[in-house]
């Protein structure tokens, strides 16, 4: 493979034609992923950099404090607030919205 080297796109064809049907299904859905518009944007987007307030680093804080005494509240009993199970919530993630009606003037 001497090619390698100089010729990334080579040495990705020569080590795709060495995989299973499987692997290179896998590998496709990978490509897929990595050349999606939006996964693109994420990974070129510029990392957070602003500065965090005072008021929020004291709100992480007792955040962090509460959690690490166990004052938190699971997912579930949210849901259950709203008379739904976990079935529901990841059956809603997975059934389209019905499109919203257009208002004109708005």
């Amino acid at each position: 493979m001497a090619t390698a080297a100089t010729n990334p796109k080579q040495e990705a064809h020569e080590l795709i034609e060495r995989l299973s049907t499987g692997q290179v299904i896998a590998a496709v859905g990978l490509f897929k992923a990595m050349l999606d518009p939006v996964s693109v944007a994420l990974a070129n987007a510029p990392i957070d950099d602003e500065p965090v307030s005072e008021e929020e680093a004291r709100d992480i804080s007792e955040a962090r404090a509460a959690a690490a005494r166990g004052e938190v509240v699971s997912n579930e009993e949210v849901l259950a607030e709203f008379g739904l199970t976990a079935e529901d919530f990841e059956r809603m993630g997975q059934t389209p919205l019905e499109p919203e009606p257009h208002h004109p003037g708005q």
